[in-house]
Order: C-alpha cells, then structure tokens, then sequence
C-alpha cells in the first residue's frame, strides 16, 4: 500500500520544497522567401509552448505518507514524489505518518487549502478519508494508492492507482527458486526441505496476491518448494516483522520474503545466515550475506502522467495501472546471494510477461484443495459484505487488476501454509 534511494533527511522535515525547471525552445533555419505568417505561426508556437510550461509549473502537489522514511514502502513513495515533481518543475509538500483515520482527512483538507491541485495518499486505510475530502474539494484532484472504491464511487475527481507489483513479485519468486535449487545440488537441503517462509501484514488480497505470485514464480523453477506464511498486524512493525522471520527459520524454512514494511525480516536473516528476498527496494547494504533481490512498484510514472493531467486539463482514469512496460514495475540489481543464471532466466521471464505468453496466475500451474479452477467470482465493485462480483478467470488465468486498479486475487491455493489469519 505500500516502498530507495536514501532521502536526505533536511528535505523531509521541510514542509515544502520547490523546484524550477528551465523552458527553452529552438527554430531551424528558414530560406529567404520565408513568409511572415510562418513566423507569426512559429512565434505563437513557442508562446504556446511557454504557456504549456507555465502551467505545469504552476501545478503543486501534496502528498500523505502513512510513515515516513524509515518504512520502506514509504521512501520508495517519497523518492518517487521529489523526482516527479523536480523533473516537473512544481512545487510539491510532504505529510509524513499520518494515521489510515482522520488524520487523514485532516491532512488532505490542510494541503487543498494550501493550494495543492493534486493529493494523493498512499496507503489502503487512508481511501475513506481521501474520499470524504475529494466531496469537500471538487477542484482538487485526489489520488489514492492501493485503493478499491473510484471507479464505483463515481467522482470525477477521485482516482485508484496501482501496479502489476505480482508481476515483479512472480520474477523475485524464480530467484528464489533458483536459490533453493543451488542450496539443493550442493546438498544443504533437499529437495522436500525446500520450504520458504513469509512475513505477511495482513490478510488482505493485495498480500494474498503478493505472496501467491511470489510462490508460483519460485515454483516455476523448484517443483518441489512450499511457504509458509505468518502475519503481523502491521504494515511496520520491525518487532514482531523480525520475530516472525525467527520464528519461521525456527520452523525449517530455508529462504524468507516479506509484505512487510521495515528491515526486521533482513536483518533476522542476516543474522541467521538464512537468504532473503526483500521489498520495495535493496537491503543489501545492510544484508551483503544474505540479499538476493527484490521488486518495488516505480511511481514515478504514475506521479509524473497525473502532473502532466492536470497541467493539460486532461482526464485522470479512476483505476490507473501501471506495467513492466510503463516503467512501474521493476527489481533492484542481484545481490551476492543469488544463483547462478538467475539474472538469465528473470530476463527470460520478464520477456515472456511482456509478450504475453507467460501469466502469472495461469491456472494450469496451481490447484485449489486439490482442483484445476475454471471459473471465479472475484470482490471488484467492493462493497459491505464483500459481494463477489465479477468472473476473474479468463483465457485460462486469473486477470489480475485487470478489471481494478488494486489486487484482488484471495484465492489460497495449495502448497502455501497459512500460519495465523487473526489479521
């Protein structure tokens, strides 16, 4: 709901931060016979140009952060934002750990009245809020990450966002499997001993759909893997994030991932000598040992379509998703612990996704107690009691965020132990 470069902390105290960009524009020669109505017509384009940019930078930006640096989930959200908006020439400001209550209402009404065009929000709980302020703010854009109620809430000024993050997930999965692999041919483990471990926050779909797609990409590669999950109740919670991984090992698992927001689950790993598959960006740094790689959605495309919309007056769809192809997808480079020929066989993969021919939830590749789905009634128009809604498997897979921005795969399939469900 979620998470790298390290962002200079100076920056995130400020309450506001603006950039300038230059506008310039260029003419070619012209021959003597040239007319003056051609230049009257490139002069006028390049006023038109002048106003275009003044306009962009005329839009401002606020943003609400659920945490703030120290969560992983929330810098790759906050590096995001400073690089759109300085590429953009706007002024942008920051609201950092702001609660999924009325706080975050609060905070939205604050940065419309501060005279942001656009606010966004990034995290699932803050979506009633965002919406509550997007009523009392007609003119105002709100944009919400991870969200499931735009496109059946109807306002023009209120918009769903989010990525094939299962995508990148499935990819960090085959590294995973690859790693089981190496840790089976040289005789560390064997083959039935290939169990993952994974650190969940709660039991929403955008977790089930995370860790799912994770496991089906290390079982692509290792047949023989199986996970077990366990929840914490937190989207940050290093405490219990880092006993939960000790648990886990304790248990038998052999390799740890995460849908989880702080470095608890690294470091335990690092510690243990247990291989890692992080999120929302590289904690090798701090896990040389250990790190083998890991996705994070990129916003900055998304930041810099929704700046551009604004300054152009153009629309903003109620569910964006962005892809591999867009650039919002994406994994960090491969740490000292990834095997041998994983970078090859990602590539391979990814290339696969792109084309067309590889999905991740092909229902060929996984069971449900035991049996082949054919058919699904997946919660897309989200409402009280969670209605299923709308048949999820077509053309063999399941079509992830294909008819909502935001996951809602919750199928759970076999080979994944679920541990605790409290959350």
């Amino acid at each position: 709901m979620k998470k790298f470069k390290k962002v200079v902390s100076a920056v995130l105290a400020a309450s506001m931060v603006m950039g300038l960009c230059a506008c310039g524009s260029s003419q070619g020669t012209r021959s003597a016979d040239t007319t003056a109505a051609t230049n009257e017509a490139a002069d006028q384009a390049s006023a038109d140009e002048a106003a275009q940019s003044k306009a962009a930078s005329d839009v401002k930006v606020g943003f609400i952060f659920l945490h703030d640096e120290n969560s992983t989930y929330d810098l790759n959200f906050i590096n995001a934002a400073q690089e759109a908006c300085s590429a953009a020439g706007v002024e942008y400001l920051l609201k950092t750990n702001i609660p999924e209550g009325q706080e975050c209402y609060e905070a939205a009404c604050e940065l419309a009245d501060a005279g942001c065009d656009i606010v966004f929000a990034d995290s699932f709980g803050h979506e009633d809020y965002m919406i509550e302020a997007a009523k009392e703010y007609p003119d105002v854009q709100f944009c919400h990450a991870t969200g499931t109620k735009a496109h059946t809430e109807g306002l023009s000024n209120y918009h769903n966002a989010f990525a094939t993050i299962y995508e990148g997930r499935y990819l960090a999965g085959i590294a995973a499997g690859l790693k089981l692999n190496e840790m089976i041919d040289k005789g560390e483990i064997k083959e039935d001993q290939a169990k993952i471990g994974y650190i969940g926050a709660y039991t929403y779909a955008e977790v089930i759909s995370g860790y799912t797609s994770f496991f089906l990409g290390a079982r692509s590669v290792c047949p023989s893997a199986t996970m077990d999950v366990t929840f914490t109740g937190s989207w940050y919670d290093e405490t219990a994030e880092k006993e939960g991984a000790n648990k886990l090992i304790e248990d038998g698992c052999v390799l740890i991932s995460q849908h989880a927001d702080s470095m608890g689950a690294p470091t335990a790993c690092e510690k243990a000598g247990v291989p890692d598959v992080s999120y929302n960006g590289s904690t090798e740094s701090a896990c040389p040992n250990t790190f083998i790689v890991s996705s994070r959605i990129n916003w900055t495309p998304y930041f810099s379509y929704i700046i551009d919309a604004v300054a152009n007056n153009t629309e903003i769809p109620a569910d964006y998703v962005g892809t591999l192809e867009t650039g919002s997808v994406e994994l960090t480079d491969l740490g000292a612990a990834a095997a041998e020929g994983t970078a090859d066989a990602i590539a391979k993969a990814k290339a696969d996704m792109e084309a067309g021919v590889l999905h991740v939830f092909d229902t060929k590749t996984f069971t449900v107690k035991g049996e082949e789905l054919t058919s699904y009634m997946a919660d897309v128009d989200t409402d009280a009691d969670y209605t299923a809604d709308t048949e999820a498997i077509k053309d063999g897979y399941f079509a992830e965020s294909g008819d909502r921005s935001a996951p809602y795969f919750d199928l759970q399939i076999d080979g994944i132990q679920l541990l605790d469900t409290a959350f």
